[in-house]
């Protein structure tokens, strides 16, 4: 199945939701402040910010968090599909989705479009299939 895509519009929102949720990270240790936003194949917003802790493996990124949310507020009727994640650091530098998040992120969405901030510098759309080739899910 192709990759969703998204129109410029839905791109921008989704960046904008991230910016503002980048401005609610919690991240004293590395001063990453990250903010995310996923949207549902239904239609659905969900945002998430990182969330660092002193045991640093207790860290949620902020992909995983808007995932987690969407989950738990019943999104897409319990079945999440994401269409698309979007991923900013506040500070506009380069930010694409850590591994973990890819794995997370293709687990509810393989056919997701990931928009984030390349080591260019340039806003980009790409499959998650692409930055986590052959990834593993059970459904």
């Amino acid at each position: 199945m192709p990759a969703h895509t998204i129109t410029q519009q839905e791109q921008d929102a989704l960046l904008k939701a991230a910016q503002d949720a980048s401005e609610r990270a919690y991240a004293p240790f590395s001063r990453f402040f990250v903010g995310s936003s996923i949207l549902t194949v239904s239609g659905q917003v969900f945002t998430g910010c990182n969330v660092e802790n002193s045991s640093y493996g207790l860290t949620n990124c902020a992909e995983r968090t808007a995932i987690f949310t969407a989950v738990a507020a019943g999104a897409d009727s319990g079945l999440l599909e994401i269409r698309a994640v979007a991923c900013v650091n506040r500070d506009g530098v380069p930010c694409a989705p850590c591994g973990a998040c890819r794995q997370v992120i293709y687990e509810f969405g393989p056919d997701c479009v990931a928009v984030y901030r390349n080591k260019e510098g340039k806003i980009t759309q790409t499959p998650i299939a692409e930055l986590l080739p052959e990834g593993f899910r059970l459904r």
